[in-house]
């Protein structure tokens, strides 16, 4: 096991550009890098295009990777909202998109929908019946009805009844929380967390697990006619050390935690006038650590 004391301290950027010429392929993660819920961050997506621009052997590739639950032209249609340029990346995938694959695996599936509404169009093309709970062959997991109010216990009594008919769920959404207006709001992973600790099947689509990585990076390469991209030269970056830096790291690939996400509270961040300062300590109590750290994503 390596001695994380004694390990180099983790590099802290300024700007992306000082290590931009080092990589080929950013796998970008989208809410709290790119944007907050309500509006793009302006710079971020600046920093993408001029990644996209740099010259080198081949070209410079960004994919977005989401842990959202809905179809990658759902998501495009958000950031087109927020003001996100489609100049910055070149493709998108969300865990939506590894849902919907992974139901089409089962045809004809009486499948009960736990989320809001607005992530219906995860099912569009599939053969499959949306049943009541009671009913259910299969549970899929997009989020909380009302992520404003409710908490995964409210959860509690629709989880024991799947549990006593060994009813598999598949978590399109592993995200525990995620930054809206200023507040951590609950997403589908802490559903999927409360049913796994009664014992429930769960099959989570998304970061951090490895699928999605093998997804991206395929993605990735169909875009230029080329040999498989070096891991060496693909970067992740994400605001999530659970999702975004242990994912990155399970998949062999480096990572940059953007701090001023859903971890900015607890490294100071919280007021714009704050700057990113000593976080050794903090990043020495986290499960995993990035190859380096930024406060936002700026070129």
């Amino acid at each position: 096991m390596t001695d994380r004391a004694a390990a180099a301290p983790v590099r802290t950027l300024h700007r992306f550009a000082e290590v931009a010429e080092s990589y080929d392929l950013i796998l970008c993660d989208v809410w709290g890098v790119l944007h907050d819920g309500r509006r793009a961050h302006v710079a971020a997506g600046e920093a993408l295009i001029r990644f996209r621009n740099l010259p080198g052997e081949r070209p410079r590739r960004v994919v977005l990777v989401s842990n959202a639950p809905r179809p990658w032209r759902g998501v495009q249609a958000i950031l087109d909202g927020y003001g996100v340029p489609r100049e910055a990346y070149d493709a998108i995938l969300t865990s939506g998109d590894l849902t919907h694959d992974l139901l089409a695996q089962h045809p004809g599936a009486r499948v009960h929908h736990l989320g809001p509404e607005r992530d219906l169009p995860i099912y569009e093309g599939l053969d499959l019946e949306l049943v009541p709970a009671e009913t259910a062959e299969r549970v899929v997991c997009t989020g909380l009805f009302d992520d404003d109010t409710e908490t995964a216990d409210d959860y509690r009594d629709v989880l024991a009844d799947f549990r006593s008919r060994n009813v598999p769920m598949i978590c399109a959404n592993p995200d525990l929380v995620v930054e809206r207006n200023k507040r951590l709001i609950p997403c589908a992973g802490v559903i999927a967390e409360a049913y796994a600790e009664i014992g429930g099947a769960i099959v989570y689509a998304g970061k951090p697990y490895r699928p999605v990585y093998d997804a991206a990076l395929s993605k990735a390469g169909k875009l230029d006619d080329l040999p498989a991209l070096d891991l060496a030269r693909a970067v992740a970056v994400g605001d999530a050390i659970r999702t975004d830096i242990a994912g990155a790291a399970a998949a062999g690939i480096a990572s940059v935690l953007v701090a001023r996400g859903i971890h900015a509270e607890e490294l100071g961040l919280t007021a714009e006038h704050h700057t990113l300062g000593d976080i050794a300590d903090w990043l020495s109590r986290q499960p995993v650590e990035p190859d380096a750290v930024i406060e936002r994503l700026v070129w």
